[in-house]
This record gives C-alpha cells, structure tokens and sequence, in this order.
C-alpha cells in the first residue's frame, strides 16, 4: 500500500473550530475517527481524503489519494532490485591489519631441516612448558567450576566481588580503588580496545610508543583513529624522547599511550622519568591509557612505579590482567582500573566503558570466580621464581650476544623482551631486519620477530621464557650466522691490512 500527494493549490486553511474537539470537517477527521469519504474507523476505503490546508504559513492545499495495494510494482522498483549476489567485507575489516601477521605471513619461512626449530618470536610464556603457573592458580579455577555457581552470565562489567578483589589488590595511598573503578574484559587487549574506543573518535590521533606493541595501531586504524608514534631512546634504555613527544600533540589528540614495562623493549621507567610523562600529558590536558600488563614483572634490580601513584591531576584508565604475571594468557581475564581523582571522565566516560563492555557480555564467568582467590593467595615465591628466570635468560642472551659483531643488544629490565640492534652495513647481503631474520631461519632454524613488526626496523625482538638451554643454543646458532654474514666495513679492512 502507497500514498500519493498531490498539491492542488488550495489555502482554505482551517477553520477556528476545526480542531476543537469535533475533528475536522465532513472532509477531514471526525471524532470518532476518519468519516466515510475518507479512512474508515476500520480500515481505508476505496476513496480519498481531502484537506484543504492550512493557513498562509503552512501548507497550501493538500489532497492525498490512495492507492490501491494491487497496481503492479513499479518498473523503477524492479530495476532496483539486486540482479545478483554481491556481499562486500566492512570498512572496519578492511582497516583492520596486525603489523606482525602480515610480517611473518610474508616472510619464506623454511627452516634448515638439520636443525630443530628454536622460536623466540612468540610471547607466550607458557609454550615451552618450563613455566607454568602456580598450583594455587590451577586449584583456584578447579574450586570455582566445581562451586557450579558461575555457569551463567554475569554483569557486563564483572561480578561485584570479583571487581572489589581487583580494586583490593592494586588500590594505593595515592591511588585509591573502588569496585566501580574497576572493569574486568576479556583479555588485556579487550581492555586496550574499550579504552580506545571510549576516547576517541575517528578523525582523532592517538600517541603510540614507537616500538611498541603492535595491538594499539591495529585497534585505533580499524575504527578511523590515527596513529603518531613518538620515539623511545635505545640508547638510555628506552626511555621515551619527551621532545618529539610533546611536539606531535594537537588538538584532536585524545589519549596517551605508556607501555611499562615494555613490549617489545623490556624497559621500566623510573619515577622521575614516568613524572615528567605525566608533566607533558598534564600541560596539554591529555588523558593517559596506561598498558601496565607487566606490571610488577620487574628485575631485582628495579621498581615498578604505577602511573596512577605518580598522578596528581592527569586521568589514567590502567589496562592489565592475568596473562602474564600469572602465565596463564590463554584465561583471558584482563581489567581497566579508573583512577579519576579530580573528576575528569565524569560519569560520561565511566558510562562508555559500561556500555562498550555489553557489545560481548563481558569476561569468561568462571574465571572472575577464581579471581579473589588467584590474588590473595598466589604465593610471593612464585612471582619471584618467574622473575628470577626472566632475569637469568636475559642476562645470558644480553652477555652471548654482547660480544657478536654486528649487533648491539640492550639489557632489560623486565617485562620478557630483549631488543637487538642489527649494524645493517656489516650485513650487505640483507636489505633490512626482515631479510636478516628470514636468513636466519632457513640457515640456523632460529626465529626472532624482526622489530619492524614495531615499526622500528633494523632490531629484532628476542622472548626470552624458553629453556635456559634452548637459549643458550640459540645464542650460538646466532653467533655462527652473523659470522659468516660480517662484513668489516672499508676503512676496517684497511685497518686491518697494516
């Protein structure tokens, strides 16, 4: 059924009683509906109905005439219709890359066959089997399936005990938690992509360490948000280069990213470093996402320092969860912590977390039911027994490699990283980092993540939770390659002649 409307000139108007209760005229609607010229009280006749319009300042003369529902369907109606099937990806998939896929999916990856496979690509520290969780962590889990009482769904935004447990955890004198400061996801990730989603629209710009873990360009580009990287000094230890930062700040920039400790450097800031983070973000009004996901994985030697503690005015969402600390990824339970102390966000950014968590009817149910008793009762012996390890594999890598021509590996300070420096101009049979370690597979069966993966070409990334003896083998596998790929520069040459 359609309704054509014909205009036909009128401006009778209506008159003063038209709409006094009595309807409109024998034309128009009666009061107890529509009279029988035009709509019946049951249905449409065969007829029309007339309106003669409304005053000098409306419309004039109005005549709409029904059509009956059994002409045929327009010829234009028929053209319009889809002649064939044509489903198309979405924009947002379209936008959607993650830099280290497409690295690796391109790469020749055929490793020697004389040689068993080392990866140290892989930040997964549960792959080799050398580290697994801790027996509380397991019982806990074992205790809330058998409990039967979280087969169901819970609130978006995690079960009130489950988020008190959190907020117990980590609040601090300077950094007091609540419950409803406190958002469980799904993952670390899922806490990174509500936290951008909830700052940021498209058009706007976001500040990304550079390298840095790969999740936060692939998450803002896919919802239109564009990505400033801002440099991190290798040279002193990877600290973020407060110029350069602050000079890529505009105004449509809406958040801060801070990694620490660090993916991929396995660096942590000190507290004076971190302040004068906070100083930049508090001089231009520019909320922090801080990424503290290792946070506390940090060597003896340091501290880790919450951005939160430090904060006097800036408002921080603190992303962080299970995965690592715990060794238990695969869980994924990851939080948002708010800490919003002068009142920033307001309750409107507290609102689009709540309502970006119901797009998946937030984190898995039974392990919010281990939660409180995975964070009170993991033993410290355990966080230090991993600690200990991350730290002896590192140092070994750091000093074995150290002493190879070629590469300038930097020591880290936790998290489960070490970058490596590639002096490309000794290697002139490689292009770049990701020629360098496609070689290396296909010759020592070695697999580094080349660190252009982090938009940081010319390093690669080492993970350094294998076998303490798999580290040691591959640290020679790489030591035999780059020797027989060094090439000692002209001027060393000639050096070396006389």
């Amino acid at each position: 059924m359609s309704y054509v409307i014909r205009m036909n000139g009128n401006s009778n108007g209506i008159q003063k009683d038209a709409l006094n209760g009595k309807g409109i005229g024998r034309n128009g609607i009666s009061e107890n509906g529509i009279d029988r010229n035009c709509v019946s009280k049951n249905g449409v006749n065969g007829n029309s109905f007339s309106v003669n319009g409304f005053d000098g300042n409306g419309f004039k003369g109005i005549s709409v005439h029904h059509v009956s529902a059994r002409v045929p369907v327009s010829a234009a109606k028929l053209k319009a219709r889809r002649q064939r099937w044509n489903v198309r990806a979405s924009e947002m998939s379209k936008n959607t890359l993650n830099p280290i896929r497409a690295i690796v999916d391109g790469m020749k990856l055929t490793p020697n066959p004389e040689k068993p496979m080392i990866a140290l690509s892989i930040g997964d520290p549960t792959v080799f089997g050398n580290l697994p969780t801790d027996d509380s962590v397991l019982q806990a889990m074992k205790d809330a399936i058998d409990s039967h009482k979280f087969n169901g769904y819970a609130p978006s935004v995690g079960y009130l005990q489950s988020r008190e447990a959190v907020a117990n955890f980590y609040s601090q004198a300077g950094a007091p938690l609540e419950a409803k400061d406190v958002i469980l996801t799904s993952g670390c990730s899922q806490a990174i992509e509500l936290a951008i989603s909830a700052l940021c629209n498209p058009g706007d710009n976001i500040l990304v360490p550079c390298p840095g873990f790969s999740l936060y360009k692939t998450l803002a580009v896919s919802v239109g948000v564009q990505v400033k990287f801002y440099n991190l000094l290798p040279e002193k230890s990877w600290e973020v280069d407060l110029q350069h930062l602050e000079s890529l700040i505009d105004d449509r920039t809406t958040c801060l990213i801070v990694n620490n400790p660090s993916n991929p450097c396995g660096s942590v800031f000190t507290k004076e470093h971190l302040r004068n983070i906070l100083a930049v973000a508090s001089r231009h009004c520019i909320p922090i996402l801080a990424d503290e996901i290792y946070g506390d994985m940090v060597f003896p030697s340091c501290e880790f320092h919450s951005l939160a503690n430090l904060s006097s005015d800036v408002p921080i969402l603190s992303c962080g969860g299970l995965a690592k600390r715990w060794l238990v990824p695969g869980w994924r339970m990851g939080w948002i912590l708010i800490h919003d102390r002068n009142n920033i966000f307001g309750s409107e950014i507290r609102e689009a977390l709540v309502k970006l968590s119901q797009r998946i009817l937030g984190a898995c149910t039974v392990v919010q039911g281990a939660l409180e008793s995975i964070l009170n009762n993991t033993q410290a012996e355990f966080y230090q027994s991993t600690i200990g390890f991350l730290k002896s594999n590192s140092e070994i890598c750091f000093a074995e490699l150290s002493t190879v021509p070629g590469l300038n590996p930097v020591m880290p300070s936790g998290a489960m990283y070490l970058m490596v420096g590639i002096e490309m101009e000794h290697f002139p049979e490689f292009q770049n980092d990701v020629d360098f370690t496609e070689r290396l597979v296909t010759e020592q069966s070695v697999f580094c993540l080349p660190a252009t993966a982090f938009e940081y070409p010319n390093f690669f990334r080492i993970v350094v939770t294998v076998p303490e003896e798999m580290m040691v083998e591959a640290c020679g596998r790489i030591r035999e390659f780059c020797a027989r790929h060094y090439r000692p520069l002209s001027q060393e040459s000639n050096d070396l002649d006389q």
